[in-house]
């Protein structure tokens, strides 16, 4: 590389800084068109946010949705995009990522051991035309952990909240056998099934090796790397991108050797994980009522970001949301562990539960997604009482039935959650008002109208149980409105949920190609960004799940092929 004077630790032809979803694509995909690739983890974990996620990738238009008997089409898609942004609509990075989204899964399966399948039933989150029901959203085949043998350590766990039994992994679809598994032949062989495995698996491993979801897709990128001869390099950090000219030509980072200087022929792919935990980021870009709470890894603190910000890129926030928002709710265990429960969908869109500011009063459709509850959250509200936090409200039925946050449905003693105050309980609706400190009259009228609306089956105020999104996530038990019903006789409870991000949308401004840009809009030599390093291609709005692993995914294959010189000319 001409200009280059200087002594280098390390040499490679594509350095990829992070390793979650987005990361380890770029390095797997550097790996298969020929490069040599260094791959740098600031942990000594692989898969960041997307480890403790769903693992949903949004992909309009794939195969795996046709075979799977629930075809898409990218031109439904493209009209629900027009729908839900408007003119950002019209956006070369969006176009590119539609085009390209299909052939990357194909390319995917064909070439590693990463793989989707489309469940039958997968809602946007906007009713909207060209919305979908299923097909577009996808989810990762489940994974048996103990292929990876003692780097099966190395995939970052769940959080803990969402594991039973001293680290068992839960799927949606394992819940109704657990809850019930004397009620049929099929759920008891399913409970003693993955039960006997889980028994097994801890005579060897700290946890169940039954990985789903986000777990599933982080050790199938893993898995694919390891193939490839990936080197991975753990508890290395970013610290410098070293330039020459205007070219980015490797990074500085430090890590247990020491602080090294890594020369990186074709490029460096940032993949840090966004906005994180960032103090300055964080300060910066996100409104003040959200900044307490993320649900991102301690080790994500916006490295890529700076780092590029520092070398003249620019951070693009856009006009909608800096982030991606989740309610929450906290509590401090028996061991000092604070759980930051994310409330995605197994309480607020059940029949018997309502959400209220600190005024008292209704503020939002409680089965919307988690996104559009908290940007609910944020805004001023007609009481001009915040909602920050709000308060979910529920009686003694709905938590045997249904659960609350932490509390698991069927919960009989109640005493842990109620010490730690992260569970409020009242006798009466006037009483439960006076504890979390909201208006007793007020509270008391809103529950009187929430009743008059389950008992009619529509929600007059807020459309709940309208949408698909809203109906899947109900109780198809209860008619004519699965989301609606009254509230009975107490007592009654309260948890408060607070806004935390999942993930940034503000990020560097990148092209389609995955090169950031500076202010002027021109292109940085040698230097990528994919995931939430860049900004959202859907521009604060969350069109759908997967919305944020789909394009890191996308992403990330797009900077290894232009950095290798192979992306095809359709998509360059």
């Amino acid at each position: 590389m001409p200009g280059v004077e200087r002594s280098w630790d390390v040499e490679t032809d594509l350095l990829v800084i992070g390793a979650g979803a987005a990361g380890m694509t770029a390095a797997l995909v550097g790996a298969l068109e020929g490069l040599d690739v260094l791959l740098c983890e600031k942990s000594d974990m692989v898969g960041g946010t997307t480890a403790t996620s769903a693992g949903t990738v949004w992909i309009p238009g794939s195969s795996q949705s046709r075979r799977a008997g629930m075809p898409d089409s990218v031109e439904a898609a493209r009209i629900y995009l027009a729908a839900l942004l408007g003119e950002r609509a019209i956006d070369e990075r969006l176009d590119t990522f539609l085009k390209a989204g299909p052939v990357v899964l194909d390319y995917l399966e064909r070439k590693s051991s990463v793989r989707f399948t489309a469940p039958p039933v997968h809602p946007d989150y906007r009713d909207l035309p060209g919305a979908a029901t299923g097909g577009r959203a996808l989810g990762a085949v489940p994974f048996d952990g103990r292929e990876l043998g003692d780097d099966f350590a190395h995939i970052r766990p769940p959080r803990r909240e969402f594991m039973i039994l001293g680290g068992m992994m839960v799927g949606k679809q394992d819940i109704p056998a657990l809850l019930a598994p004397l009620r049929t032949w099929s759920n008891l062989r399913h409970v003693i099934g993955i039960l006997v495995r889980h028994a097994l698996d801890r005579f060897r491993y700290r946890r169940g090796t039954r990985l789903l979801m986000g777990n599933a897709l982080v050790a199938r990128l893993f898995d694919s790397i390891r193939r490839a001869g990936v080197r991975l390099r753990y508890q290395t950090e970013l610290r410098e991108l070293i330039i020459v000219g205007d070219e980015v030509v490797g990074a500085a980072v430090s890590s247990p050797a020491g602080a090294l200087a890594v020369r990186a022929r074709k490029g460096v792919v940032l993949a840090t994980g966004g906005i994180g935990w960032s103090r300055e980021l964080r300060e910066r870009l996100l409104p003040e009522a959200a900044r307490r709470y993320s649900l991102a890894p301690s080790s994500n603190t916006g490295d890529g970001i700076l780092a590029a910000e520092r070398a003249n890129a620019v951070v693009e926030s856009g006009p909608g949301s800096p982030a991606l928002w989740m309610p929450s709710s906290v509590m401090t265990q028996a061991d000092g562990h604070v759980s930051v429960f994310p409330h995605i969908m197994l309480d607020r869109a059940r029949p018997g539960l309502l959400a209220v500011d600190q005024a008292g009063r209704r503020f939002v459709n409680e089965a919307d997604s988690y996104h559009d509850f908290v940007e609910a959250m944020l805004r001023p509200h007609a009481s001009g009482s915040p909602a920050t936090p709000a308060f979910l409200i529920c009686d003694r039925l709905f938590i045997r039935d249904y659960g609350i946050g932490l509390v698991h449905p069927g919960t009989r003693n109640l005493d842990r959650f109620l010490k730690a105050r992260y569970l409020i309980k009242g006798a009466t609706i006037e009483a439960l008002a006076d504890k979390i400190g909201v208006d007793g009259r007020q509270l008391v009228q809103t529950v009187e109208r929430y009743n008059h609306h389950a008992e009619r089956g529509v929600d007059e105020d807020f459309g709940r149980g309208a949408s698909e999104l809203n109906r899947f996530n109900g109780d198809p038990l209860i008619q004519p409105n699965p989301c609606l019903r009254r509230i009975g006789p107490g007592p009654y409870y309260a948890v408060a949920v607070w806004p935390s991000d999942l993930a940034g949308s503000a990020g560097l401004r990148t092209d389609s190609a995955a090169r950031v840009l500076t202010r002027d809009g021109a292109v940085i030599p040698g230097l990528y960004a994919a995931g939430t390093d860049s900004c959202s291609i859907f521009r604060g709005t969350y069109p759908g799940p997967g919305t944020v692993i789909g394009p890191a995914i996308v992403f990330g294959w797009l900077a290894a092929m232009n950095a290798a010189g192979t992306l095809p000319g359709d998509l360059a």
